[in-house]
């Protein structure tokens, strides 16, 4: 039987965004998020015994909310993988497909996974810590300059030459290795008013960094245009700007980079139908029970049955 969810991650958005499913009582349904097994849990719920869920999750320590199901499948691997191993285990098209793209609670309260900036640790961030390089190995072996895109691109910080330049300096007197030598570095660029706010900046672009984020979401995502079923849905919940705006891109214009393709009469052409056209949020109520789910969006979308 699964764990408690609540010990690992509490699941957001959840009845809004399995209500998104629609889901066809037998259908095929993917989780490319497992985690603490939240969403699956509940997808089963709304199953009978011909439905079948598959839960994709790179870490070994969501194994232990694995479901005792005849009806689950847990896939050991990044979603990015998606069609491959579907395809492995026999399943060409699916019904829907839903992706909590949020790190879990799990992640930033273990000390030695080194997500935050909270408490010390091993300066890691790796969501598989069975492969990949880690937080330190990016932050002493990167070039002054790719160091600073990173901080730029997936931060979105407009200080990241100097917070390079500070970093490379400081590495070569001596390799930083925790959260604690880390930020000892980089504080003082920050002011303490903002300085919360910049460090998850910091500690965001080097989690992306080092789990290869945006490339495997981007995967994903054109993985499910090809095994969504016509009238299939594909549910996302994103958390920052660089993941939701590839994810509306996707939804509105049928790739991540939003270039839209009109027909003759100027018609975007798009495999999907937009479910909710205004994002979901969370109401004041879960944000209070789940502060972390503050700045979670819903979009769902729809494909298009010809």
């Amino acid at each position: 039987m699964m764990e408690n969810a609540g010990t690992y991650h509490v699941p957001v958005l959840l009845e809004q965004s399995v209500d998104g499913l629609n889901i066809s009582t037998g259908g095929i349904y993917v989780d490319v998020t497992f985690g603490g097994g939240g969403h699956s849990k509940e997808i089963l719920r709304r199953l009978d015994e011909r439905g079948r869920l598959l839960s994709f999750d790179q870490d070994a320590d969501a194994e232990r909310n694995i479901v005792d199901d005849k009806r689950f499948t847990f896939v050991r691997s990044n979603f990015r993988y998606l069609k491959n191993f579907l395809r492995y285990y026999g399943v060409e098209q699916v019904d829907g497909i839903l992706a909590d793209l949020g790190v879990s609670s799990h992640h930033f309260d273990e000390e030695e996974r080194g997500f935050s900036f909270r408490a010390d640790g091993p300066l890691d961030m790796r969501m598989n810590k069975r492969a990949g390089i880690t937080a330190s190995e990016v932050v002493n072996t990167y070039a002054e300059d790719k160091l600073a895109d990173v901080f730029y691109l997936y931060g979105e910080l407009k200080n990241s030459r100097k917070l390079a330049n500070l970093i490379c300096k400081a590495r070569a007197g001596q390799e930083i290795t925790t959260i604690s030598g880390f930020l000892e570095v980089i504080k003082p660029l920050f002011g303490k008013e903002r300085e919360k706010k910049e460090l998850a900046k910091v500690f965001q672009a080097l989690r992306i960094e080092v789990n290869q984020e945006m490339e495997a979401l981007k995967e994903m995502l054109q993985a499910a245009m090809e095994v969504l079923k016509p009238g299939g849905r594909l549910v996302v919940i994103t958390y920052h700007s660089l993941e939701d705006r590839m994810v509306k891109n996707l939804m509105r214009t049928g790739n991540v980079e939003g270039k839209a393709d009109k027909d003759f009469f100027g018609k975007v052409s798009t495999p999907f139908r937009l479910v909710n056209n205004k994002v979901i949020v969370p109401d004041e109520k879960e944000v209070q029970r789940n502060p972390r789910s503050r700045s979670a969006k819903l979009r769902i979308a729809e494909v298009i049955d010809d």
